[in-house]
């Protein structure tokens, strides 16, 4: 079902009918490769993708050319669903790799608004839990050093990849690059090599060839003053998120 993952354990989780609906509304499924504009800005928009498998970024070009990423979305993501009402976007939507998608018509969602109220509370849910993870990169940035950045993002990613079955906690697929991870975390590359070489040497986690294996997850949760709450996850996925079951693992 390739809406299976959308809101997934998390507090407003979609009905086996409103999952149904949601399928039917879907127009196509295209797989695009990785590098690639889908939604440039300020150009007119019709339709919103949902991510099905791959990693998915937006990003913001600055005057000098520089790409800064404002977002990492994961499969489950409806990646530009504020669309539907903006119709233009003032940032890029790009692939990170090669992705699978699924795509909405504006005019589909828009029978869904008028057919199925309690699903567009849940598709709302979903624009603002975007709204909520900008919140957390802006302070990530603006609050945190360097280490604490880096932990900040590999908690935050291993959490909802954990909540749609990516991640074991142990380890999940992370493949970025170190310039992928500097443009999420404000750092250089040399930066970002120092940064993971630290976290490795005190025995928090490793990221090498597009892998994150976590050796202390409680100490990453640390390391990163990590707190889940802003992703709305439920009650378990949440403690498993901070490692609150890490004891019982060793």
């Amino acid at each position: 079902m390739i809406c299976q993952n959308i809101l997934r354990h998390r507090t407003c989780a979609l009905s086996i009918q409103e999952r149904t609906v949601l399928e039917g509304a879907i127009t196509s499924t295209r797989a695009l490769p990785a590098g690639q504009i889908v939604v440039r800005q300020d150009e007119p928009v019709q339709i919103s993708i949902l991510l099905v498998q791959g990693l998915m970024t937006r990003h913001v070009d600055s005057i000098d050319g520089r790409r800064h990423l404002v977002a990492v979305h994961v499969p489950g993501d409806f990646v530009d669903l504020h669309a539907y009402t903006l119709k233009k976007l003032d940032h890029d939507v790009a692939t990170l790799t090669d992705v699978n998608v699924a795509v909405f018509t504006h005019s589909g969602l828009e029978r869904i608004q008028a057919e199925q109220p309690s699903l567009v509370r849940r598709l709302w849910f979903c624009t603002l839990l975007d709204a909520a993870m900008h919140r957390q990169w802006i302070y990530r940035h603006a609050s945190l050093n360097a280490l604490q950045r880096m932990a900040h993002f590999l908690c935050e990613t291993n959490a909802r990849l954990m909540a749609i079955g990516i991640s074991d906690g142990r380890s999940f697929p992370l493949p970025m690059t170190q310039a992928d991870l500097g443009e999420v975390c404000g750092l250089t590359n040399v930066h970002v090599n120092r940064i993971l070489r630290q976290l490795r040497e005190m025995g928090l986690c490793a990221v090498r060839a597009g892998e994150v294996e976590i050796y202390d997850l409680p100490g990453l949760v640390t390391a990163g003053v990590f707190q889940p709450d802003y992703l709305y996850l439920d009650s378990r996925v949440a403690a498993r998120a901070i490692g609150a079951d890490w004891s019982s693992h060793e």
